[in-house]
């Protein structure tokens, strides 16, 4: 597959058997994902999806909505994926990877071997919010709340002047996101969370389950919303064994 600039590969892996398109948090960016890319193993190769208006391509605009950021992905993957894929996503990058399948299935006749969904409701349980319409104070409230980002950074004036607007414009895409009963067909799911995310209760993400016809499986960690950053050899195995080789 061709690099975009909606896509990067960390970690080429040429004799790689699937590939992991890996799809951000709310304010995230593809580099979030260098980690987990380094820890899958050798039949396994992460493509990490980059949104704009963040990292080099902060001078492009924010999507405005989750149907408007999973209509441009959907059309950056479509032309170039070839083989096995599966999905991942983490927070608002699990209904993003969602609407992405189910885009694939509705208009080709590829779609996600697996789907994996962490640390957010199920598209039929979305909360919705106002942490979009807070002033700078109050989303930065949201983030020293969530964890994910070092606390020194928050006391950095010029950080919060690239991480803010992004991560703005993200929660109002999520959080006027409508809920949908609609299911991916025979895709399996896994879902992942964290046993104390502010953002996703047991019963949410269990209601995964509805979001397929096809298998469910979900584990939880202990843990909060970004429970992964403790967790992540541990997921890249659990990643790994469903999707190519075990990691190392």
């Amino acid at each position: 597959m061709a690099e975009s600039n909606w896509v990067r590969c960390f970690h080429r892996r040429p004799e790689a058997t699937g590939r992991l398109v890996c799809f951000p948090h709310a304010g995230g960016s593809a580099s979030y994902f260098y980690a987990f890319s380094e820890l899958l193993g050798p039949d396994v190769e992460l493509l990490a999806v980059q949104y704009p208006g963040r990292q080099d391509r902060s001078a492009e605009k924010n999507a405005e909505s989750i149907s408007e950021l999973a209509d441009a992905v959907f059309e950056a993957l479509s032309g170039t994926l070839d083989g096995p894929f599966s999905f991942f996503g983490h927070s608002m990058g699990s209904v993003v990877a969602f609407e992405v399948s189910r885009r694939f299935q509705q208009r080709t006749e590829m779609a996600p071997g697996l789907l994996f969904a962490s640390g957010y409701p199920a598209p039929s349980r979305l909360r919705g919010g106002t942490v979009h319409r807070r002033d700078g104070a109050g989303l930065l409230a949201e983030l020293r709340l969530l964890g994910g980002i070092d606390p020194r950074w928050l006391d950095d004036p010029d950080v919060l002047a690239v991480v803010l607007p992004p991560l703005r414009a993200d929660y109002h895409a999520i959080e006027t996101h409508p809920r949908t009963a609609e299911r991916l067909h025979g895709t399996p799911i896994t879902m992942f969370t964290g046993d104390a995310d502010p953002h996703t209760t047991l019963e949410e993400g269990r209601a995964w389950a509805d979001a397929t016809t096809g298998p469910f499986a979900y584990q939880v960690f202990r843990g909060g919303h970004f429970y992964l950053d403790d967790r992540l050899p541990e997921l890249a195995r659990l990643v790994s064994d469903a999707v190519g080789r075990p990691a190392r």
